[in-house]
């Protein structure tokens, strides 16, 4: 029965691509990719030849339909991102939910995902936490910050580069000066950096040298006082 495959990409670090994947790109009908130029250069490296068509956030919309009758005519199509797991902040949510209403199988390959190695090498609590992605631009950028200062969870979102001192000076505001935050920057890449502390002390780092690349941003949670847990017993 034909399928839908969700297949993970590279961060950075090309010797991550599971050799399941590159089986699974060799094999499918179609690869649906997020920026063609882009994975062209992934599919090169691995040799594959397969056919490639533009799916993005800008024409999903207008493309699911299409999709869904090729995979329905019989054809395996698979979905890659940029980089990492589709529809983690990536293109992908739509055209799974499309699959799955129309009873189409989706399966989803095991592979990079920006957020897990940010989380595990930040130091912060991750048995329980959530993943924000990115924050709205302007509305609703306040209400947001207001909700999460009460998160008691690990807090894990994407930062834009140019937007990263800006936002850590909005934690400081919103979730407070003390409050223990770490950055992961180029993660898997040459330049891999983690800088851990304060919101206060990562605000003066990055101030001091401005970041570059790809941003994962991690930060604890609000503190539950004895007073608090007791009340909410």
């Amino acid at each position: 029965m034909s399928k839908l495959y969700l297949v993970p990409t590279p961060i950075g670090n090309l010797e991550d691509m599971t050799f399941r994947a590159i089986k699974v790109l060799k094999e499918v009908d179609l690869i649906l990719a997020e920026d063609t130029r882009n994975s062209g250069k992934l599919l090169k490296h691995f040799e594959i030849a397969t056919h490639m068509q533009s799916h993005h956030m800008h024409n999903e919309h207008k493309t699911v339909e299409n999709i869904i009758k090729r995979i329905q005519s019989g054809e395996n199509i698979a979905l890659i991102s940029d980089a990492g797991t589709p529809a983690i902040s990536d293109p992908g949510f739509l055209l799974t939910r499309a699959c799955v209403e129309n009873g189409i199988e989706v399966e989803c390959l095991p592979g990079a995902t920006a957020f897990v190695p940010a989380l595990v090498n930040s130091g912060l609590p991750n048995d329980r936490f959530i993943f924000e992605g990115f924050l709205p631009d302007k509305k609703g950028r306040q209400t947001r910050y207001l909700a999460l200062a009460e998160e008691t969870r690990t807090m894990i979102l994407y930062v834009s580069p140019h937007k990263l001192v800006k936002t850590l000076a909005e934690f400081v505001q919103y979730f407070g000066a003390d409050r223990q935050v770490s950055v992961s920057r180029e993660l898997s890449k040459l330049h891999e950096e983690t800088v851990r502390g304060t919101a206060t002390e990562v605000l003066k780092h990055f101030e001091a040298k401005p970041p570059k690349g790809e941003i994962v941003v991690c930060v604890a949670g609000k503190t539950i006082t004895k007073e608090k847990r007791k009340d909410d017993e």
